[in-house]
């Protein structure tokens, strides 16, 4: 792969969002709604789209894998190797809300790494890694590794 760019789209991007292909729609629309503050905006049983009605640039959808718009070969459900992140104000709040209370699985404790984040993990019923991360300043040889761009 080389550095070289290709041109830029002719075509303006109206939108851009993760489609997770999953065993459970109803399972994963009730997770992302009732833990993470996504609204419905279309839903059917073998696909639901959700949009956070404060920042309605984010979206996410969710599709069964066995649905027949997916390519033969490629309907299997999510097996691992994903991961979303969400960028809150006050990561340690959402622990509480969402670990302590609301009683999901604890991934990976909170914590603070030295290269600018404080956060923990958890999963959606589906078993997609979700990571809550604060912002914080990174250690010094962490802070010249950011481009600023």
């Amino acid at each position: 792969m080389t550095d070289e760019r290709t041109t830029v789209p002719a075509v303006k991007l109206g939108g851009f969002y993760p489609v997770l292909a999953t065993r459970d729609v109803a399972a994963a629309r009730d997770f992302y709604t009732r833990h993470f503050g996504f609204e419905v905006t279309f839903a059917a049983d073998w696909y639901v789209s959700l949009r956070r009605p404060d920042a309605p640039q984010y979206e996410l959808a969710l599709l069964d894998h066995t649905h027949p718009t997916i390519p033969e070969g490629h309907r299997v459900a999510l097996q691992g190797g994903l991961l979303l992140n969400f960028e809150v104000d006050d990561v340690d709040s959402e622990y509480r809300r969402l670990v302590a209370e609301a009683g999901l699985p604890e991934v990976l404790p909170l914590r603070t790494e030295d290269f600018g984040q404080r956060h923990f993990i958890t999963a959606a019923p589906d078993g997609v890694l979700i990571d809550v991360i604060t912002v914080v300043p990174p250690s010094g040889e962490y802070a010249a590794q950011y481009t600023g761009v």
